[in-house]
């Protein structure tokens, strides 16, 4: 699956050929870094008490550290209440703890007014990714969408960012229009211009494919629906984990992410949209608190972004993202993240290209993954592979990764692939005995000297 002819990229001078060396890393911007040392795998509960486990599935779910989980248990013994429905203490400390989190996700996504102050409105609270993505496109996009017109998204989609846009197109009558990438992930300038018209009104694209790894060109993709009048949907689920993320750099006019990828609890998701367009878009959920009067032949919507957030919310959860993305930002940090990680993945696919009978689904270049990599062992189901991998304690994602359409378009056997997803919390040890886990899956089929 290793495209080795025309590579391009924009950011790379390297040679045709994968080329590992000590000065590759200085040469790229990235520090040396001692992989070896983890200072973070301490953090970790379910880690630090399971060393013969090398977790490398953080593409699915991360690891929480203590405080997340001493913060949601916190929650429950110090503050619990009805948040936004009780005058008393407790709920009135409960509603102020969400307040405070909204106000640090706007911050966190550069959603601030001229003044410096958070837009926290511009925050709504989901379940996940998936919730904020079918809100977008059950609730705002009826409003721009009409017959004939097109939504723009890239073959790379997680199904949740695709499955509602079918839908949307279906329900409207307009049409469903795919960006291709090249056979190393790359959306290039004139697949832009060749998909993204007059006739679009929507593009949304993830921000980080979570099958290639690859960073799409989102501002971009914004400036050429922007010039067309059309609105930007960022699937964020890939890169809030990974890297700084502003959404007016980006240009987004909505962006997802899910708290339990960026170290946070489940069932915790988050839209932030620009405050004009929610308000123009229709709540998919009603019911208690999202109301401002109801009658009994009607009812009239709380404002932005309480209508929204039908029912009780996660109150624990909204709380103990607050501290995951405290831990993430302020006492990890994102040049911290991306540097470790960088290292990381360096590692990994140095080690990878020498085993023949791997193969390297995307791109060639290590600092195109971010913190993701694709693959498969020759001959060999995934599935296989990953049941056998968990014998030696290590944890990897098969499957088609709800991303069957990009699978179908590389032409990836059976439609499924391995993927191995690195956090900063990895080690050299974790990559080790990925490494060797390898081998047992391949000498597994093909034993030595039968």
């Amino acid at each position: 699956m290793i495209d080795t002819e025309n590579v391009t990229c924009d950011t790379c001078t390297a040679p045709s050929e994968f080329v590992f060396d000590a000065s590759d890393e200085q040469s790229r911007g990235w520090p040396r870094l001692d992989i070896g040392l983890n200072p973070f795998k301490g953090d970790f509960p379910l880690l630090s008490e399971r060393d013969d486990l090398a977790f490398l599935d953080s593409g699915a779910t991360a690891q929480r550290p203590a405080c997340v989980l001493e913060a949601q248990k916190r929650f429950y013994e110090t503050m619990n209440a009805n948040p936004l429905r009780g005058l008393y203490s407790l709920s009135v400390e409960a509603t102020g703890a969400i307040a405070k989190v909204r106000a640090q996700i706007a911050e966190l996504l550069g959603a601030v007014d001229e003044r410096g102050r958070a837009r926290s409105k511009e925050v709504v609270f989901c379940r996940n990714t998936s919730e904020a993505l079918n809100l977008v496109a059950k609730g705002f996009a009826p409003h721009v969408l009409s017959e004939g017109d097109e939504v723009a998204i890239t073959v790379m989609e997680h199904h949740s960012n695709l499955i509602p846009w079918q839908q949307a197109c279906r329900a409207a009558g307009a049409k469903l229009v795919y960006l291709y990438p090249t056979r190393t992930g790359r959306i290039t300038d004139e697949e832009i211009a060749a998909k993204i018209g007059p006739k679009t009104k929507i593009v949304a694209a993830a921000h980080v494919s979570n099958v290639l790894g690859v960073e799409n060109p989102i501002a971009k993709l914004s400036a050429a629906a922007h010039a067309n009048g059309a609105y930007m949907v960022v699937d964020a689920a890939q890169s809030v984990p990974h890297m700084a993320v502003d959404v007016d750099e980006l240009g987004a006019d909505f962006l997802a992410f899910s708290a339990h990828k960026a170290l946070g609890p489940m069932g915790v998701g988050v839209l932030w949209g620009r405050a004009e367009l929610l308000e123009r878009t229709d709540p998919v959920l009603t019911g208690g608190e999202m109301i401002d009067a109801v009658s009994e032949q009607d009812a009239t919507w709380a404002p932005v972004p309480e209508k929204f957030e039908a029912g009780t919310q996660d109150a624990a959860g909204i709380y103990a993202t607050g501290v995951a993305l405290d831990y993430l930002v302020n006492k990890v940090g994102y040049k911290t993240i991306k540097a470790r990680e960088a290292a990381l993945v360096h590692y990994a696919m140095s080690r990878m290209v020498e085993i023949p009978f791997v193969d390297i689904i995307g791109s060639i270049y290590w600092d195109q993954h971010h913190g993701a990599i694709s693959f498969n062992v020759r001959g060999i189901h995934p599935h296989d592979v990953a049941s056998i991998m968990d014998m030696d304690g290590v944890c990897i994602r098969a499957g088609h990764h709800c991303a069957q359409p990009l699978l179908t378009w590389l032409g990836v056997e059976n439609l499924a692939c391995c993927r191995m997803s690195v956090a900063f919390y990895n080690d050299q040890n974790d990559i080790e005995q990925f490494i060797e886990a390898l081998y047992r899956v391949w000498h597994t089929f093909h034993p030595v000297g039968a």
